[in-house]
C-alpha cells in the first residue's frame, strides 16, 4: 500500500474535512498534546508582538493550541486543503488569526511571507513529498534566532510501538474514518505514512541537516508516548553555534 501525496492527499483531506473534528475528538489527549507542544515553544510575553506561522493548520486544532499558549501573537495559519481550511476559518477566533490557502512547498506566498518569530508544524512534515525541502523552507521563513516546534508521529523504532500503532489504526481509526461515506483512504494513508516515516532519532538528524538547531526531542503523554514527539529547534542567530541537542530523556520531557 502506498501513501498519498500532493493533490491526491489534499483531495483526501477535503473529503474528510466535514467529519475530521469528530474523529480526532475521540482520540484521548489529542488536543492536550497539541497544547503541550505549543507551550514548549516558550514564546515570551504570551506572544506579544510576535508573528507565528501555523504550518499545516488543518481544521484549526493547532491554531487553537497556539492561541492558548500565546494569545497575544499574530498567527498566520496555512493549509493546502481548501476543505480543512474552510472548517478552520468558520470557527470563532478570539485572537489575531489569518488563514491562507497554500502548500508548504509554495511558501513564501502572499499573506504568508516571513520572517516569522516562530513556526509550529503539527502532523505536516511526514505528509510532504519532500520533507527536507519543507524544512529548508521553514528555516528560510524564520528570523535568525526564531523558534520551531514540530509535533509529529515519529515512532521510537521499537516493535512494540509499531504494533500498537497498527492495532489502533486498524481496530479504531480506519473503521471510524470510513464513516459516513465509506472512504477510509486518508486514514489508511495515516497508518502507512507513520510506519514509513522517520523514527524520532532519524527526524532529529533531518532537522539538523536542514540547518535547524539545536534540536531537543520531548515525548507526549498518554498512549501515544513513543509514537508522537515534540521536536524543538530553530534558526541559529548571529554567533549561535549549530548542532548539539540531546535525544529523548528525563531532562527533555518539559511540562
Amino acid at each position: 500500500m502506498t501513501t498519498l501525496r500532493n493533490s491526491a492527499l489534499a483531495a483526501a483531506f477535503d473529503r474528510a474535512s466535514g467529519s475530521y473534528d469528530r474523529l480526532v475528538a475521540a482520540n484521548p489527549g489529542y488536543h492536550g498534546q497539541l497544547r503541550l507542544s505549543a507551550r514548549r515553544l516558550a514564546l515570551p510575553g504570551r506572544g506579544a508582538g510576535l508573528r507565528v506561522l501555523d504550518l499545516g493548520c488543518g481544521t484549526g486544532a493547532s491554531t487553537a493550541a497556539l492561541l492558548a499558549a500565546a494569545p497575544r501573537a499574530r498567527i498566520t495559519a496555512v493549509d493546502v486543503s481548501a476543505g480543512m481550511l474552510r472548517q478552520a476559518a468558520a470557527k470563532r477566533w478570539d485572537g489575531d488569526v489569518e488563514f491562507v490557502h497554500a502548500a508548504a512547498e509554495d511558501l513564501p506566498c502572499p499573506g504568508a511571507e516571513g520572517p516569522f518569530d516562530a513556526v509550529f508544524a503539527a502532523y505536516l512534515v511526514r505528509n510532504a513529498a519532500d520533507p527536507d525541502a519543507v524544512l529548508r523552507t521553514v528555516r528560510g521563513l524564520l528570523r535568525p534566532g526564531g523558534r520551531l516546534a514540530v509535533h509529529e508521529y515519529t515512532l521510537t523504532g521499537s516493535p512494540y510501538h509499531r504494533l500498537l500503532w497498527s492495532a489502533v489504526c486498524w481496530g479504531i481509526v480506519i473503521p471510524a474514518g470510513s464513516l459516513p461515506r465509506g472512504d477510509a483512504s486518508l486514514y489508511r494513508h495515516l497508518w502507512r505514512s507513520v510506519l514509513d516515516f522517520d523514527t524520532a532519532e532519524a527526524f532529529r538528524g533531518r532537522l539538523l541537516r536542514a540547518g535547524l538547531s539545536p534540536v531537543r526531542t520531548a515525548p507526549v503523554t498518554g498512549w501515544q508516548r513513543g509514537i508522537v514527539h515534540t521536536f524543538l529547534a530553530g534558526r541559529p542567530g548571529t554567533g549561535t553555534e549549530t548542532g548539539g541537542g540531546g535525544g529523548e530523556g528525563p531532562g527533555q520531557d518539559a511540562r
